[in-house]
């Protein structure tokens, strides 16, 4: 048995369409952990064993780990959270109780770069997601952290300025080349470790896509596969912050995001070597030819 949380986010709902197809050979039944079932077509209802309500509640976790044998474990967003460290290591700790109490073998999270790096301790969002990570350990479980860098999917959140205004923002400098990874990549990279239970212990597996860019070069290709002129501008991170706050953001989180982006403009993506298991294959072209490029057409 196999566990999904957030089957109907970006990185879980893709993830639960891997296994959907992939787990029967394997032989494993699937069960989801969802808020609200409705939001997963029926087709998938049919197919999974759905336990309604919010993974960070402790009855819920309870009923959703029996008899199972790895999760995969994404803890959504609050950018109303109080604090990071209750947006992240609170949310976990009652699924880390219940790992234990079930005795689950294996746990899969999404987590990020930045291990080791001289910024780790002051990246905001990231620092928390470690925090996370070293509460998932601690309970013993075999547990593989993804080591994300920033999403290429988080582009289309400004599809209609790069499409109406020929224009994409951040606030990294200009020249700055970083790892950018597809959600699909690091979907199927947790579908290939939630399959194949082989691995023991802890430890980190880094999603780092095929070469590092900067958001100049990004802007480039964009260009080139989208047959016009896209320009980047870099905005201040007190723009940012104000910005986050503006639209609802809380405080904490938007302290949080503003602490991250600042470190990761000081390398805090930088610190891990590519090496072949660590690149996935998906490239910023080939990723704006097959996502960004139809997003923008509609």
């Amino acid at each position: 048995m196999i566990v999904i949380t957030a089957p109907t986010g970006q990185i879980g709902g893709q993830v639960l369409d891997i296994l959907l197809d992939d787990a029967p050979a394997h032989g494993e039944e699937l069960r989801v952990i969802v808020r609200d079932p409705a939001r997963l077509p029926a087709h998938v209802r049919e197919r999974v064993d759905v336990v309604t309500g919010s993974h960070a509640d402790a009855e819920v976790v309870d009923r959703a780990f029996a008899a199972a044998d790895a999760v995969f474990w994404l803890v959504p967003p609050d950018r109303r959270a109080p604090s990071l460290d209750s947006a992240y290591v609170g949310f976990t700790q009652a699924a880390a109780k219940a790992f234990t109490a079930h005795r689950v073998g294996h746990v899969v999270g999404v987590s990020a770069l930045g291990r080791g790096t001289p910024v780790a301790d002051r990246a905001g969002l990231v620092t928390a997601s470690l925090a996370m990570d070293d509460l998932i350990a601690s309970t013993g479980v075999a547990y593989r952290a993804l080591a994300n860098p920033s999403f290429m999917d988080n582009v289309l959140r400004q599809v209609a300025s790069i499409r109406d205004d020929g224009v994409f923002t951040d606030t990294l400098d200009p020249d700055h080349a970083a790892p950018q990874a597809a959600t699909r990549d690091i979907a199927r990279a947790a579908a290939d470790l939630l399959l194949d239970r082989s691995w023991t212990g802890t430890g980190e597996v880094p999603v780092l896509g095929p070469e590092d860019l900067s958001p100049t070069d990004m802007a480039r290709i964009m260009s080139d596969v989208l047959g016009r002129p896209v320009r980047y501008e870099r905005r201040s991170l007190d723009d940012f912050r104000a910005a986050l706050v503006a639209h609802g953001t809380g405080e904490a989180f938007a302290d949080g995001y503003v602490d991250m982006m600042r470190a990761k403009n000081e390398g805090l993506d930088n610190g891990v070597p590519r090496t072949p298991s660590a690149a996935s294959p998906t490239t910023f072209r080939a990723w704006c030819e097959e996502v960004l490029a139809p997003a923008a057409r509609a």
